[in-house]
């Protein structure tokens, strides 16, 4: 049976939460780290998952849960152009 939209959704965003959960609370994941980690070929098809991962960045950007920055600064989606890192929130 193929995965649907939400539930691809809900992996991500677990994803993205579990990579973080297993790094330095200062430390950041890139969304490429996580579409390797949903993705089940061994090919490169982890990218066509890109941006379903900065969709469920965003999602959870939203909630609270993270934080997207590019060099190193917090960014918003409306002005998020280029590479991306994914974070915990800081205080």
């Amino acid at each position: 049976m193929a995965e649907t939209d939400r539930e691809l959704d809900q992996r991500l965003e677990t994803a993205i939460m579990r990579l973080l959960e297993r790094r330095a609370d200062t430390a950041s994941v890139c969304p490429s780290d996580v579409a390797r980690d949903v993705y089940d070929g061994n090919d490169d098809g982890w990218r066509a998952l890109m941006e379903p991962v900065r969709r469920a960045a965003w999602r959870l950007v939203a909630a609270g849960e993270v934080e997207v920055t590019q060099r190193g600064r917090p960014v918003m989606e409306t002005e998020a152009r280029g590479p991306l890192r994914i974070r915990r929130p800081r205080q």
